[in-house]
């Protein structure tokens, strides 16, 4: 597939549509009555949401737009139970109906989600729209040490095996970073990879800390390709089984030590403080912590990173994403982010946005997914594979949207200026362009 920043929907042959068959046989079985009181509920549902080009077919088969020309994608309500469910809390029953088959996207599921997303009016105003179409949505991310492991072993413990069907070959479940467009998956991985231990400018010898390690990926690039010692910290056993085993087989178990404990227990000194993708699970109660364990951890000269999931607008989590998918997850604003540097006074250093990036992310790993469905079907369930296919199609089109942001924030003390003047050193290495750096090289062959 040949990415285009303004085509960012599934690949072309793959399989997220809902099967022609399978509405037809769910409308046979469920057909039922509708009153006039209910169309006008489902009329006056697709006005307040922003009037988005779909219809919606219900159960006894009518569809209901409120465009002149019927619309070539939408959604099918199998029966009136999931109706009045959908209509009543949108943000969760949506998901969970998609999940038991009791909504049927009809059309390209991607194509669907975004439609309604580009339309729905913003939320951060208090009128009444806001508070219907925020209902059921929490900023509850509790996320004291006993809540925050619940929390990952629901998403990160499913099992090792389920991810590496459709993860890249070092299994990095964060965001990749294509510096040229015809990259691959694998390619776009290690380049994130190397652009981290670029931004930190890291140097033999030298020690980092990084909270939220994944499956080490990150760790064992910094000790192999940039000679630092690293003490990566997760509190997933699965993750850290994982990432044990594979420094050891590629002789790094001497430069990594992968410790299975919370990022609030972190000791010692470090030169560099990074974590990729672990925000999201902090919570903001505990973003002072955060910032206080970097505080203490970084030497006078020592500089950070922080990569994480964003939004423009201070939204909760959508409560069918929070009870299936991230319970405890919260994506940040900038501003909410820097309540974790401000009250230890770190000098912000640069800010990047890689939001398309994760949108072609995003698309590759459905892809890779749906190539497996049959896979993760035997080792779970349809509803399984419905609920991870819709988590993933929904992150497409809220990247794509510009819902979600996905930002990378440099800092380091307030009065280190030993700090490049432009952005530079970022994408050359000896003269050449970053595609042509020795990294690059490295994974290109």
């Amino acid at each position: 597939m040949k990415f285009d920043k303004f085509n960012l929907m599934t690949h072309p042959d793959s399989s997220n549509n809902d099967s022609e068959d399978k509405q037809t046989n769910h409308y046979d079985s469920a057909r039922s009555s509708v009153n006039a009181s209910e169309k006008w509920l489902v009329r006056k549902f697709l006005s307040i949401v922003g009037n988005p080009a779909i219809y919606i077919r219900l159960p006894d088969g009518s569809k209901i737009t409120t465009h002149s020309q019927m619309p070539a994608i939408g959604m099918h309500l199998i029966d009136r139970g999931i109706l009045w469910k959908f209509l009543t809390n949108p943000g969760l029953y949506f998901g969970e109906g998609f999940s038991a088959e009791r909504i049927i996207v009809e059309g390209d599921l991607v194509e669907f989600l975004n439609t309604i997303i580009k339309t729905r009016p913003h939320l951060h105003s208090k009128n009444y729209l806001s508070q219907f179409l925020l209902q059921g949505f929490s900023k509850n991310n509790r996320n004291d040490v006993s809540t925050s492991q619940d929390n990952i072993y629901h998403h990160y413990d499913v099992g090792n095996d389920f991810y590496k069907l459709w993860l890249d070959k070092e299994m990095v479940y964060t965001c990749a970073y294509y510096p040229i467009l015809e990259a691959s998956l694998e390619q776009a991985q290690f380049a994130k990879l190397d652009y981290v231990c670029r931004k930190l400018r890291l140097k033999p010898g030298e020690t980092v800390f990084e909270a939220g390690c994944g499956w080490g990926s990150l760790a064992r690039h910094m000790a192999k390709y940039y000679g630092v010692k690293v003490k990566a910290y997760n509190v997933s056993p699965s993750q850290i089984e994982e990432a044990r085993s594979r420094a050891k087989a590629e002789g790094l178990d001497s430069l990594v030590e992968f410790v299975e404990d919370d990022y609030r227990n972190i000791s010692g000194k470090c030169d560099a403080f990074v974590s990729i993708g672990m925000l999201e699970h902090v919570g903001t109660s505990n973003y002072e912590t955060l910032g206080a364990v970097i505080n203490k951890s970084l030497t006078h000269n020592g500089r950070g990173l922080i990569h994480t999931i964003g939004q423009n607008e201070a939204m909760p989590m959508n409560p069918w994403l929070m009870k299936h998918i991230f319970p405890g997850g919260y994506t940040p604003t900038l501003g909410e982010m820097m309540q974790v540097f401000e009250p230890y006074a770190f000098t912000i250093t640069d800010v990047e946005s890689l939001r398309l990036h994760y949108a072609r992310t995003l698309t590759d790993w459905l892809y890779r997914f749906d190539q497996h469905e049959d896979r993760i079907r035997d080792m779970f369930d349809e509803s399984f594979v419905r609920t991870w296919r819709l988590y993933l199609a929904g992150s497409i089109a809220n990247f794509t949207s510009g819902t979600l942001n996905l930002f990378q924030v440099m800092f380091t003390r307030s009065a280190m200026n030993d700090i490049p003047l432009t952005r530079a050193y970022l994408y050359n290495d000896n003269e050449n362009t970053y595609e042509d750096s020795k990294a690059w090289n490295l994974v290109k062959s």
